[in-house]
């Protein structure tokens, strides 16, 4: 689960948030909503500074989505060291996440509680209480347990329209990026130009 290459992600902000990072006058704040699919962390597109485009006009757009307004759109690159990375990619992740899901749902009947639940418009489904709560789970696991943490959340969101009839691609599907600690940023860029 070590990963040793550095990848390139880029976050979506409002240019006051994006400017005084690049300055160094502060730091990308993780997010810790309950829908996070990929648990707390900083979010980050990798290789995409389109769909961190795209996600900063949305929010610009639609208010409610964020807790900081973004007044003008923006978009600031990161360069980051995955290090001990939680692979949604890779065999060894997927079934430790398989595992939390079980436990965890041994624990909610035992409490007799019901789960969280991924909700929101099908196929996106993009409310992911569910998916929040079990990832968020394996890092408190991990920490009782005394194992090593998890440095970041790496996975695939198959997102969007089909691109045609039964197609298995889809028009906004990405690599999306969970960096628990900013100490794994080893630096932010400015972006020139984004692709069209």
């Amino acid at each position: 689960m070590r990963t040793r290459t550095w990848v390139l992600g880029y976050h979506g902000c409002d240019q006051e948030v994006g400017e005084a990072v690049l300055s160094g006058k502060r730091v990308l704040r993780a997010s810790d909503n309950d829908w996070d699919w990929l648990g707390t962390g900083i979010y980050l597109w990798e290789n995409s500074a389109k769909r961190a485009s795209d996600w900063a006009i949305y929010a610009h757009e639609n208010p409610r989505v964020v807790r900081s307004k973004i007044k003008e759109p923006f978009v600031i690159g990161a360069i980051v060291d995955l290090g001990n990375c939680l692979d949604l990619l890779e065999a060894a992740s997927i079934r430790v996440v398989e595992e939390s899901y079980h436990e965890l749902r041994q624990i909610f009947e035992a409490a007799e509680s019901p789960m969280p639940v991924n909700s929101g418009t099908p196929p996106d489904r993009v409310m992911r209480r569910l998916d929040c709560a079990v990832i968020n789970y394996v890092h408190d696991t991990r920490e009782r347990g005394g194992e090593p943490a998890f440095d970041s959340v790496r996975a695939v969101f198959v997102e969007g329209e089909r691109l045609y009839e039964k197609a298995g691609f889809h028009s906004r599907s990405h690599i999306q990026l969970c960096i628990r600690s900013e100490a794994q940023i080893i630096g932010y860029f400015r972006v020139r130009e984004l692709e069209d």
